[in-house]
């Protein structure tokens, strides 16, 4: 019996017209020069400029003046110890400052790919047989930074998928640093990293068994004043550290942002080059809490660290690495639900085959348990995980990736036993999806991949990403997908 699947009308592409404000860094002595020049303007030139800034985008972005005087603030501690501020500054030149060290930044003009979708929390207002969801995209724009934005939309009963029209202003979060590190978690991770015990001893001692981002720089800031003329390996062992507390922040967005206005753009250093591939999933916890997370893999353009979301409400998202063996390379995606009182999260840690781990806590992961090998002619190069896996009467669905002659990635499909998801009941023995003429070009070509599925009225949808360029969605009854599975 061959599985019929059904290809949505639905596209997302690359759009250059979402906008986010950056900090535009020009280096501490070209920084200085341009604060003087404004400092010396007239103050009615200075006016006039602005007026004229202000009049060209502050329909294209909220608070444009508030971004100014963030920036207008970063741009003044570069150049801390070469210039000396006025006492008295007026705030049209603060606000001018801003301006020059600001510049829009195209988040998705290069590409809008791998989607994830789960359910909403938000399910007022729906017609019977039908369900709101939330799609998240890794969407990719100038120099091939990723960062995470949304779509919303309802499944419908017939199983169409009908998106809410985005909103106009894109707008990157306000960013807080205010977790409490345990010590003994933090040196773990820094030996993960490889981090030198020669530095990380000096610069921990002085620390407690919870600390806060700012003790931890100042007793950085410490070791550094005792020790000049550092090695490199050595200088770069105390950013190593730094980063690793950097990777740990909150996000929030504005109640009165449309979803699709709210981007999770980089914000630590080990993330600047890009969030890759976040699958979020809904989890329930043993008293019926629900909780949203994804697992994603921060780059910093030499390696990846592999992190974790937490949000109740899409607004407020708490940001935070992932330690243990199990979290070791990319395709880490958590099961929606604890296993006999154990988070359960599935990885590939060796690039190839697909592995398990259970933990009892969900930001540790030890002893990762393989599961499954590259099996089939189209999955010989590697097999991994396409998202949270899915609880059915029959097993944990996995839609999983395989990668074949000419590096061609194609969708499959596997279950899981509920009980014990280390063994395997059954594996579909040909693709479920495989590039059509219309899905093989792109920036990567020969590429279909998800981050996440969902079920709805019987039917599996898939949202999956067009070689790395753009997203489209199919769908295929649950039912003869597992029969499928089960009778291979």
């Amino acid at each position: 019996m061959k599985i019929i699947i059904n290809r949505l009308p639905n596209k997302f592409y690359s759009n250059y017209k979402q906008v986010i404000i950056r900090f535009l860094d020009l280096g501490e002595e070209r920084t200085s020069a341009l604060i003087t020049k404004v400092l010396e303007m007239d103050e009615s030139d200075a006016d006039k400029t602005l007026m004229y800034t202000l009049r060209e985008f502050s329909k294209r972005h909220r608070n444009l003046t508030h971004k100014f005087i963030k920036h207008y603030s970063k741009a003044m501690e570069i150049v801390t110890n070469t210039l000396t501020e006025p006492e008295q500054i007026s705030m049209v030149k603060k606000l001018l400052i801003g301006s020059y060290f600001s510049m829009e930044y195209s988040i998705s003009s290069a590409a809008f790919f791998n989607p994830s979708i789960v359910e909403s929390p938000d399910q007022t207002g729906l017609s019977e047989g039908s369900k709101r969801i939330i799609v998240s995209f890794r969407a990719t724009g100038e120099g091939h930074i990723s960062s995470i934005v949304f779509q919303t939309g309802v499944i419908n009963h017939r199983g169409e998928l009908e998106f809410e029209k985005a909103g106009y202003h894109v707008d990157s979060a306000e960013v807080t640093k205010r977790h409490i590190y345990d010590k003994k978690s933090f040196q773990a991770k820094l030996h993960e990293m490889g981090v030198d015990e020669l530095v990380i001893k000096p610069v921990m001692d002085s620390l407690t068994d919870k600390f806060i981002y700012g003790e931890l720089l100042k007793s950085v800031y410490e070791y550094l004043a005792n020790n000049s003329n550092l090695e490199e390996e050595v200088q770069r062992s105390v950013k190593q550290i730094i980063w690793l507390a950097d990777s740990h922040y909150t996000i929030h967005f504005s109640r009165d942002t449309h979803i699709s206005e709210r981007v999770i753009f980089p914000t630590s250093y080990t993330e600047r080059k890009g969030i890759e591939d976040a699958r979020f999933v809904k989890f329930t916890d043993d008293d019926g809490e629900t909780t949203y997370y994804a697992t994603y893999s921060a780059y910093d353009g030499y390696a990846a660290l592999q992190k974790l979301i937490v949000t109740k409400d899409f607004y407020t998202f708490e940001i935070k690495p992932l330690h243990g063996d199990g979290t070791q390379n990319k395709n880490l995606a958590l099961f929606p639900r604890k296993i006999k009182g154990k988070y359960a999260m599935l990885s590939r840690i060796d690039g190839i085959s697909s592995y398990i781990a259970f933990s009892d806590n969900i930001n540790v992961w030890p002893a990762p348990v393989k599961i499954q090998e590259p099996k089939y002619s189209w999955e010989f190069i590697q097999i991994g995980n396409c998202g949270a896996p899915i609880e059915t009467s029959e097993g944990w669905l996995v839609i999983t990736h395989g990668v074949g002659p000419m590096r061609q990635y194609s969708l499959g499909a596997t279950l899981l036993d509920l009980d014990d998801p280390t063994k395997e009941i059954g594996r579909l023995r040909d693709p479920l999806l495989v590039p059509n003429d219309e899905e093989r070009e792109g920036y990567v070509p020969n590429v279909v991949y998800s981050c996440g599925s969902i079920i709805h009225n019987d039917e599996l949808i898939v949202p999956y990403g067009l070689s790395d360029t753009g997203s489209g969605f199919m769908t295929v009854n649950v039912r003869k997908l597992l029969n499928k599975i089960l009778n291979n």
